[in-house]
C-alpha cells in the first residue's frame, strides 16, 4: 500500500488527502459534493510554517519493529486480557522516572497526533486545535510547566504503534490520536486509562444510498476503512458481503481505495464516488459529517470501545504521570477541563455525554 503523507515539507505544501486519481479507478456516483468542495476541504488543512509550539512534523518513516509485525486484528488476543482499559495507577512520586527525566532534559514533549480529524486534531493556520490537542497540551503543562512546551508530530493512523517503538529521531513520547484500547494493541504499547468512549458506526451518503447501517444492506457495497484500525478488524470478522480489502484472505481488491492510511482519506473516497460507505468510530464520523453535509451516520454504533493515550511499553513512569493528569482532567464535574473541551469541540456532533469514562486500574 502506498502510504499517504500528511505533510511533505516545512514550507506548507502537501499532497491533498485522497486526491482524485490516486486510486487508479474512475470516479463513480458522487455524493453531491463537487470536486471544488473536496479541494476546499483539503485547503482548510493546508500547512503553514508553524511556530515552535504548534509545529507538526512530517509523519515519521520509522523502522519496522517486531511489535507491529502482526496486523491490528492480531493473530490471537491475549487469553488473560479481559479489561484492556485498566492501566497503571497514578504515582505519588511524579517527578521520578527515566522517561520523565528525559522529557524534562529535552525541554519539550513530543506527541503523535492527527492533523486531519475535524474537532479532534486539525490545523487552523499555524495552530493545532481539537479535543485531543487540548489533552496533549494539558500533559505538557503538567510535566514541563507550559502547554506550549510541546512538539506535535503528524502520524498516519497505521503508524501509531511504529511511532512509539521506532529507534529513530522521528519517534514520539505519546500518541494522542483517537486510539482505541484493545487487547492486541496492549501487547504493543502501554495505554493510559480511558479518556473517551466511542463505537463503530457506518457513514454513508444522505441521498441515493440504501445502506441502513452495519447490516446486510452493505452486501455488494464498497466499504472504506483505515488500515490498522478497529473498524478494519470488525470488517474482517463480518463484512456482511461488503467489498473491502481483506488482506487476511488475499482478496485482490484495490487497497488504495478501500483500505487507506488515514481516516479522512475514506471521506474523500466517498465524496468522489469511489466507495459507497465508511466504517469508522462514530466520534470521528461525527466530525466528517460536520465537514460534509452530504453524508450522515446511519444505524447505531455496534461496538463499545475506549480511547487511550499510548506510550512505549516499559515507560511506566510516563504512563503513571499521564494517568495523574487524566485524574485532574476529569475532576470537577460539569466544570472539569474534560467537559469544557467536550462542549467546545464535540458536543455538537456527539450530544448527550454527561461525563468522561471512569478510570480503571490494574495495580
Amino acid at each position: 500500500m502506498k502510504a499517504a503523507t500528511e505533510t511533505n515539507d516545512t514550507h506548507g505544501s502537501h499532497e491533498p488527502f485522497g486526491s482524485p486519481g490516486t486510486g487508479g479507478r474512475p470516479a463513480g456516483r458522487r455524493t453531491g459534493v463537487t470536486v471544488a468542495a473536496v479541494v476546499a476541504l483539503t485547503a482548510t488543512l493546508t500547512l503553514l510554517p508553524p511556530s515552535r509550539a504548534d509545529r507538526a512534523d512530517d509523519g515519521p518513516q520509522p523502522q519496522k519493529v517486531a511489535a507491529e509485525a502482526a496486523p491490528a486484528a492480531a493473530e490471537a488476543e491475549a487469553e488473560d486480557c479481559v479489561e484492556p482499559e485498566r492501566s497503571l495507577r497514578p504515582s505519588p512520586q511524579l517527578d521520578e522516572g527515566p522517561t520523565i527525566d528525559k522529557i524534562k532534559d529535552r525541554g519539550h514533549l513530543i506527541v503523535g497526533i492527527d492533523q486531519s480529524s475535524f474537532r479532534w486534531g486539525y490545523r487552523v493556520g499555524k495552530t493545532m486545535q481539537g479535543f485531543d490537542i487540548d489533552l496533549a497540551r494539558a500533559i505538557a503543562e503538567n510535566i514541563l510547566g507550559s502547554p506550549d512546551d510541546i512538539v506535535f508530530r503528524a502520524i498516519p493512523t497505521n503508524q501509531r504503534v511504529d511511532a512509539l517503538n521506532t529507534t529513530t529521531d522521528s519517534g514520539v513520547d505519546l500518541v494522542v490520536r483517537t486510539m482505541t484500547i484493545n487487547c492486541a494493541r496492549s501487547e504493543q504499547v502501554a495505554f493510559s486509562t480511558a479518556y473517551f468512549e466511542a463505537g463503530q458506526q457506518v457513514l454513508a451518503p444522505k441521498e441515493g444510498s440504501d445502506i441502513t447501517g452495519y447490516d446486510k444492506s452493505l452486501s455488494g457495497k464498497r466499504v472504506c476503512s483505515a488500515d490498522s484500525t478497529t473498524a478494519y478488524d470488525e470488517l474482517v470478522k463480518n463484512s456482511f458481503g461488503a467489498v473491502f480489502k481483506d488482506k487476511h484472505d488475499g482478496t485482490p481488491q484495490d487497497e488504495d481505495i478501500l483500505t487507506v492510511p488515514n481516516q479522512l482519506d475514506c471521506l474523500v473516497r466517498l465524496q468522489m464516488g469511489e466507495v459507497d460507505a465508511i466504517v469508522t468510530d462514530n466520534a470521528l464520523a461525527a466530525g466528517q459529517a460536520a465537514q460534509d453535509p452530504a453524508v450522515e451516520l446511519v444505524g447505531e454504533p455496534f461496538t463499545k470501545e475506549y480511547y487511550g493515550i499510548a506510550a512505549k511499553l516499559g515507560n511506566d513512569d510516563l504512563v503513571r504521570r499521564v494517568n495523574h493528569v487524566l485524574e485532574e482532567y476529569r475532576a470537577g464535574g460539569a466544570d472539569s477541563p474534560w467537559m469544557t473541551s467536550y462542549e467546545k469541540w464535540l458536543e455538537a456532533g456527539l450530544p448527550g455525554i454527561k461525563a468522561p469514562p471512569e478510570a480503571k486500574y490494574k495495580d
